[in-house]
């Protein structure tokens, strides 16, 4: 038995954890090396003061999942701008007052444990590749469709961080140079067009000017039109929600041939809200894409849905550990 074939299962006789940090709660998991969850708690964070007793509560959190377990390592999949390779977060989008936290020096100093910090998104991304829909592949890239487009690239069997932590900003490439405004200040970018926000919003500039099962379904459901009632109505033949669909899932198709000529994928996973939409998205975005690739692409790819759920974070950044 040579080396590397000892670090192999010494790995696999080990245990990981992994930490979804969000604006609301933390999500931590002990995980086997295939990724299954063995078990999993959560901790409300609404009412915590600052990052000293968020990251308290992380570090709990760990210590109550991980037992008695030999653990490899911890994973932490944070929102925001993360400096990856020093472990920092340097912006937590909806963690007030999160700037420049040492989160991995800080963590590691309190459980004597190996740490990782990444982004969620590309936490997200790793998770489908390595225990998800991604599943063997070889080039796969993860894109969530929801608020706003988030992305991670793995590229021959490895998650893309880029220089500084930032790779994989592909909701913030360009499809048009007019168009709405993005939430990023920029003019044209791919999610201002095919998020599910933007979405929702012509969904009702739509139904301002015409009948349709959209603002009925939305009323039942006692809330304004989202991308859940445009792609109901659609599934119901509604003529106003049918062109809406076939609009934003044009947009959702220039963004993966981008994807497509970008990073030439076998595996392209779809995740997020919108992504429930299930083969009402998938089917018309799959055909569109295809059409609009250049020829040689056109059967290198497939579209398909994300399949880990609410747990796709604190699994990818748990088993990041085994990368």
């Amino acid at each position: 038995m040579n080396e590397l074939e000892e670090l192999n299962i010494e790995k696999k006789l080990r245990y990981v954890v992994g930490v979804d940090l969000g604006g609301t709660k933390i999500a931590t998991a002990l995980h086997d090396h295939k990724g299954k969850v063995l078990h999993r708690v959560e901790y409300q964070t609404t009412k915590l003061k600052n990052a000293e007793e968020v990251i308290n509560c992380l570090v709990d959190s760990v210590k109550e999942v991980r037992g008695d377990y030999p653990i490899l390592g911890v994973g932490v999949a944070s929102p925001g701008a993360v400096d990856t390779e020093r472990g920092i977060i340097l912006n937590g989008t909806n963690l007030p007052g999160w700037s420049n936290i040492p989160l991995q020096q800080v963590m590691e100093s309190k459980l004597e444990l190996p740490v990782q910090v990444v982004n969620d998104a590309n936490a997200a991304a790793w998770g489908e590749y390595y225990a998800g829909a991604g599943r063997r592949s070889k080039t796969m890239v993860y894109v969530t469709i929801s608020t706003g487009i988030g992305s991670g690239i793995v590229l021959d069997g490895k998650l893309v961080i880029g220089s500084n932590g930032f790779a994989g900003e592909l909701g913030h490439t360009s499809i048009g140079q007019d168009g709405p405004q993005c939430s990023c200040g920029q003019i044209g970018c791919w999610e201002a067009y095919a998020s599910g926000t933007s979405m929702a919003r012509f969904a009702a500039e739509a139904a301002e000017e015409n009948a349709t099962l959209m603002t009925e379904l939305a009323e039942m459901d006692g809330t304004s039109i989202g991308a859940k009632h445009l792609f109901e109505a659609a599934a119901l033949f509604d003529k106003v929600a049918c062109e809406v669909v076939d609009e934003v899932t044009d947009y959702v198709a220039l963004g993966l041939k981008n994807i497509v000529h970008t990073f030439n994928p076998d595996c392209i996973v779809i995740g997020g809200g919108v992504s429930s939409a299930g083969d009402d998205l998938f089917t018309p975005v799959f055909e569109k894409t295809r059409k609009l690739v250049m020829k040689p692409y056109r059967d290198t790819f497939r579209i398909v849905p994300a399949l880990l759920g609410k747990d796709v974070g604190v699994i990818g950044a748990a088993t990041l550990c085994f990368a």
